[in-house]
């Protein structure tokens, strides 16, 4: 007679299964993706009109393959970036090398100077995207600057304190003008 091979019991296998995928999925980390908070422009209509900008009211950013920035044909360096483009969207009437200027009503504010400047960034598309972050970063913080100042300017308070009708009167008197080109290949 055969002698029955003794078998080991499986039953609590699919219990330490349980178990461990429970243990993996709370001790693991989960990745985060971060992007960059812009809000789009609505839709434009289709016109057949170029739109005619003055170059005095645009400041040209442009990157390059090597994370070369250069400001209105100009090498500069990512530290300047934020100061440049404040200093560009200050509105300064009178300046006819600054953007130009325009009077706009606005609730809560009164009339205030607005610039029609506009800040033209492009990069190439064997540009890193660290730099590419770090550049909007640094614009973002020029805007956020002008609105800061502006909220204190207005009504004495920094901008997290302000409630949500004077926020809407800052971000309107303070647009953020940051329009990008499509990415080019630069062949050097």
């Amino acid at each position: 007679m055969a002698k029955k091979t003794p078998e080991i019991n499986s039953s609590s296998q699919a219990d330490i299964a349980f178990l461990l995928l429970c243990f993996f999925l709370m001790t693991t980390s989960m990745d985060v993706d971060y992007g960059i908070t812009r809000r789009l422009p609505p839709p434009v209509e289709q016109n057949d009109d170029d739109v005619k900008v003055k170059e005095r009211n645009v400041m040209n950013v442009l990157i390059n393959k090597n994370n070369k920035l250069m400001v209105n044909g100009r090498p500069s360096d990512i530290s300047l970036l934020k100061d440049d483009a404040k200093n560009f969207m200050t509105p300064r009437p009178g300046d006819e090398t600054a953007p130009e200027v325009e009077p706009k009503q606005i609730e809560l504010l009164g009339e205030v100077m607005m610039s029609k400047g506009v800040i033209s960034l492009q990069n190439d598309r064997g540009t890193s995207y660290a730099m590419y972050i770090s550049v909007q970063n640094e614009l973002a913080r020029a805007f956020n600057e002008l609105k800061e100042e502006m909220a204190w300017k207005h009504f004495h308070k920094h901008l997290d304190q302000l409630n949500e009708d004077q926020t809407k009167a800052i971000g309107e008197a303070v647009p953020v003008r940051v329009s990008e080109a499509e990415p080019v290949e630069v062949v050097k």
